[in-house]
């Protein structure tokens, strides 16, 4: 009877076993197109043995069944860190594809009127202008294309600043995404902590949960993360502490108040010391966007990437040089500006204005120094901007040079120039005092050249500072065409010598450029930049979405929830509890057959 009645048990095991996996498996159903959810599977074991006796040959056992041992949570930590790493990578190479292609975008490379065009237009005008520039036909021509050129060339440069504050508004947007992150991580990290505490239960779903939210933190930021005895998982970004057992650090801002253009930053690594003189302040940043490199291992998260594309700051044809106005070395060109995609773009853009727009304004509006005009000048001292006296070497002084110059129509000096910055005037009329190298002085008064100032963009030949003179689209015919000598005459050499600009071997498109190339060449050879870097972006880009697809291939094969598969287990579980079922229906027709007729 005892024997009978143990059977029972057996059957009973039987039938909550079957009923465990009926109910995991319907679980995995229900969740198989649930983002990040992990199949569950059962595991069986032996339920604990009844010793029945001892005979002659050993001690005798009876077995009580069986029963869920565990619940397995089926991941490949592995695949996991294969997969966030490449996700990583693909994340940050896409990012900077969609730069490249928006540099495209705004020069309308891939649809719509090239920016090329305006550049064509505009020197067909001059090569009409050469043939008789007298006409008030071919005048207005080059009035009409000059404006059209640089509302062309504003408008790009505006697209590509616009797109730098998305590019910035998306940074800031991953950033608090980051935090949000990294609170709910720790969040999960005390719940599961709590439940697991006892050693009983796993909390599964909370577990999907936070590996969810590690996969989405991979594609932002390069991290490393490992998960406790306790259950806990600790992450670092960057190679800084970013969730330890009961915290995280969240991620700073820092603002410029110029741009708006934020900075990631660690605030528990900071000197914080001012909050109206940020001079006074160290900041521990985040990242670092000018050692990238895919042998190094940083090139990983779509932060960093966008940090890198929109640069610092906006930028024009100063950014090739140093605080002293000289030219940048190659060296230093390739470990900053280069770096950034918008910012050489806006750069090598208004390099390409400000070699043109200067070329063609001293041709109308000639230079030449004191030293040049003036026999045996050595010195000169005249009074500078600021209201000084000062005195320079006569060969570092440059004024207008009448004796070579042309004038419109209205005969007057100085000639106008085509292309006017709006933050000064090209001369100054003003008395300047020549000295010889024997001591002799002589006062006379010139047109002096009122030089680019880097410490003020208004006064430089820059996109943002530049207008088509208002006195030319009043009247055309007051552009520089006639022999200032002798003003019946045309000068044809003007046109000739407007025209040769275009040709002329003479330009560089960014400091680490050793070809010199002419306008059409510079545009041409900036296309091919942006086309070989996009281009590795573009195919880096596609090899890793291959190589992370291919890893989630191999993942979802383990912790993927498989409808076809899952059904199929659920007839076994249910064949199992028919079993079970028919099992205990015997026994107990049995024991009722033992109590009744025996």
């Amino acid at each position: 009877m005892a024997n009978s009645f143990g059977s029972l048990y057996v059957g009973a095991s039987g039938l909550q076993s079957a009923s465990h996996g009926l109910n995991t498996t319907a679980n995995n159903l229900t969740n198989v197109n649930t983002e990040g959810y992990v199949r569950e599977q059962v595991v069986y074991e032996d339920r604990n043995y009844r010793k029945i006796g001892t005979a002659a040959i050993g001690t005798q056992y009876a077995g009580l069944g069986v029963q869920v041992g565990t619940i397995v949570h089926a991941r490949d930590i592995f695949l996991d860190k294969a997969y966030r790493q490449e996700n990583g990578r693909y994340s940050f190479y896409s990012a900077s594809s969609e730069a490249v292609q928006e540099v495209y975008t705004q020069l309308q490379e891939t649809d719509g009127e090239a920016f090329k065009d305006a550049i064509s237009d505009f020197e067909e005008a001059f090569e009409e202008f050469a043939k008789d520039p007298s006409d008030t036909v071919n005048q207005n021509l080059v009035l009409q294309k000059a404006s059209l050129f640089l509302a062309r060339a504003q408008a790009v440069q505006t697209g590509l600043e616009d797109y730098q504050k998305i590019i910035n508004s998306k940074i800031i947007e991953d950033i608090n995404t980051v935090n949000d992150i990294g609170k709910k991580i720790v969040d999960l990290n005390k719940r599961i902590q709590a439940i697991e505490a006892a050693g009983v239960e796993k909390a599964m779903d909370l577990r999907d949960t936070r590996d969810l939210l590690l996969d989405k933190l991979s594609t932002m930021v390069k991290m490393s993360y490992s998960e406790d005895n306790t259950g806990v998982v600790h992450v670092e970004i960057e190679g800084v502490e970013f969730i330890d057992d009961v915290n995280f650090y969240q991620m700073g801002s820092k603002v410029d108040k110029k741009t708006q253009f934020v900075t990631a930053y660690w605030p528990q690594l900071s000197d914080i010391v001012s909050e109206t003189d940020d001079s006074l302040n160290t900041y521990y940043q985040v990242f670092d966007i000018y050692n990238v490199d895919a042998e190094k291992n940083t090139d990983v998260g779509e932060i960093k990437a966008l940090l890198l594309a929109r640069g610092e700051e906006w930028t024009n044809y100063l950014g090739f040089m140093d605080e002293n106005g000289n030219p940048i070395t190659s060296e230093a060109y390739e470990k900053g500006i280069s770096n950034s995609i918008m910012m050489n773009s806006e750069a090598e853009l208004d390099t390409l204005i400000h070699q043109m727009v200067t070329a063609i304004n001293d041709i109308f509006s000639p230079l030449t120094t004191v030293a040049n005009a003036y026999e045996d000048a050595a010195t000169v001292t005249y009074e500078n901007n600021k209201g000084e006296m000062v005195t320079v070497n006569a060969a570092d002084l440059k004024i207008l040079d009448t004796a070579n110059c042309s004038v419109g129509t209205d005969g007057e000096l100085p000639p106008r120039e085509l292309f006017v910055r709006n933050g000064c005037d090209r001369y100054t009329y003003k008395q300047i005092t020549v000295t010889d190298g024997s001591g002799n002085t002589n006062s006379v008064y010139a047109y002096v050249y009122n030089e680019e100032n880097i410490e003020d963009a208004s006064s430089c030949y820059t996109l943002k500072s530049l207008v088509i003179n208002e006195d030319l689209v009043k009247q055309e015919s007051y552009l520089p065409h006639l022999l200032y000598a002798d003003q019946t005459q045309t000068n044809y050499s003007l046109g000739q010598d407007l025209s040769a600009i275009w040709s002329a071997q003479e330009f560089n498109l960014n400091p680490s450029d050793t070809t010199p190339c002419g306008y059409t060449g510079f545009y041409v050879k900036w296309i091919g930049e942006m086309a070989n870097t996009g281009n590795v972006y573009k195919t880096t880009e596609a090899s890793l979405e291959g190589t992370k697809e291919e890893i989630e291939f191999s993942r979802q094969g383990v912790i993927g929830v498989s409808s076809d598969e899952e059904l199929t287990t659920m007839i076994k579980y249910q064949s199992a509890y028919n079993a079970a079922s028919r099992y205990i229906n015997v026994v107990n027709e049995m024991i009722e057959h033992l109590l009744t007729s025996l």
